[in-house]
């Protein structure tokens, strides 16, 4: 690998996760040389949007592809940003008061 070359997430990672990356999101690499076999990979999005993320990748965790479409990145950005509303929701309907609650 090396600087500019375009890049794609390969596994899904609780550490990538974090930083708001997720399998199959598209990068470049920002550097000429790997770190411990760790890449520093910037993750955009379409047109004037702030990026995701710019993190460490193992190498081991992505592969080369012929060119990036950000567009991909939203898509599944999108998709666990749902997901995580969802989540929210669901504990948000349940009451906090259960004083009432019998067994």
């Amino acid at each position: 690998m090396k600087e500019l070359d375009c890049v794609e997430v390969i596994v899904e990672k609780k550490v990538y996760a974090c930083e708001g990356v997720h399998i199959g999101m598209q990068g470049w690499i920002c550097f000429d040389e790997s770190a411990d076999g760790y890449w520093l990979v910037n993750f955009p999005q379409y047109g004037g949007k702030k990026d995701i993320a710019t993190i460490s990748v193992k190498e081991v965790d992505m592969k080369i592809i012929p060119r990036m479409d950000a567009r991909i990145n939203e898509r599944i950005k999108a998709q666990f940003d749902e997901t995580e509303d969802s989540e929210k929701k669901s504990f948000d309907d349940k009451p906090d008061d259960l004083s009432d609650y019998m067994i």
